[in-house]
């Protein structure tokens, strides 16, 4: 395991500080605010840490409230809405100096039989014979190097590979709404580490680095990296079907069926390498285009 992939674990095992309250630490972010993917993996401990083992989380549906600052505490506080027969619901508020950053529902089911069909997985090249993140970014002349550095930072828990060149990569014209990219841990994980809540949590974590880019390609525009558009997170939901493993690789499909009004919605499909669906993935974001210095 690579120490990068330890400090995010050490970083998703929250203090439980009183009983369904658990505080969260943050980590440097390619802007200046906590990264949404942390956020939300956080808060799907924090529910999961209140829900029996043998009860997988199913889906979650969140909402960004406010940034997030770096250097505070994040106090996770779980609701325990129902406990059935088969389905567990939990919701849980992130706060900051007193005000609600994070909104988070979660449900939880008990495995059962039941019918089985999925959308074909697409076509894809192997992860293998793609080049590793760093390789992309360290290629990159017009992009800052203390930004190069710092994406390499953020995602250094990550093997993340684009099949195509991403928005930061190349732009200026428009491209179709679709990027593909194949993600796993940086490291495979085991003992303590290797439990089926922590799988969904890392890939809860990684969804957030990448949604928004098919946006961007329909559009033409670089991104955060440089500086062509500003914008967060505003709302995001997952659907876990399938068990995977998140230090295995996983395909990440994902595409922009619209954006309008300052705001753009990714929706995607994660698929494990051998074809099975996992997780369905939908998020939409605010997406500006900066204003020109002197204009009102």
């Amino acid at each position: 395991m690579s120490q990068a992939l330890q400090d995010l674990l050490d970083l998703l095992d929250l203090e439980q500080i009183e009983e369904d309250i658990f505080r969260g630490r943050s980590r440097s972010a390619v802007v200046p605010r906590v990264f949404g993917g942390q956020v939300a993996a956080q808060a799907l401990v924090a529910a999961g840490r209140t829900v029996p083992e043998d009860r997988p989380a199913h889906s979650l549906h969140a909402y960004f409230l406010r940034p997030g600052d770096p250097g505070a505490p994040i106090v996770y506080t779980v609701d325990r809405i129902r406990d059935g027969r088969s389905f567990t619901t939990r919701r849980v508020v992130a706060v900051q100096h007193g005000k609600p950053i994070f909104h988070l529902s979660a449900s939880f089911q008990t495995y059962e039989d039941g019918l089985d069909h999925q959308e074909p997985m697409p076509a894809a090249p192997d992860p293998a014979t793609l080049p590793t993140g760093e390789e992309r970014l360290r290629g990159y002349a017009h992009i800052d190097p203390p930004v190069v550095e710092k994406f390499l930072e953020a995602r250094a828990a990550v093997d993340l590979r684009y099949v195509d060149e991403p928005p930061y990569g190349k732009f200026g014209e428009p491209r179709e709404p679709h990027s593909q990219v194949w993600f796993r841990t940086n490291g495979k994980l085991g003992g303590v580490a290797d439990e089926p809540l922590l799988h969904v949590v890392l890939a809860t974590y990684v969804s957030d680095m990448t949604l928004l880019d098919s946006v961007l390609l329909a559009h033409g525009r670089g991104g955060w990296a440089v500086g062509d558009v500003v914008g967060a997170s505003l709302d995001h939901a997952m659907w876990f079907h399938r068990p995977f493993r998140a230090d295995e690789w996983l395909l990440y499909d994902q595409e922009s069926p619209s954006a309008y009004g300052g705001r753009g919605l990714g929706q995607a499909r994660i698929y494990t390498q051998d074809g099975r669906l996992a997780v369905t993935v939908i998020q939409e974001g605010v997406v500006r285009v900066p204003r020109e210095r002197g204009t009102s």
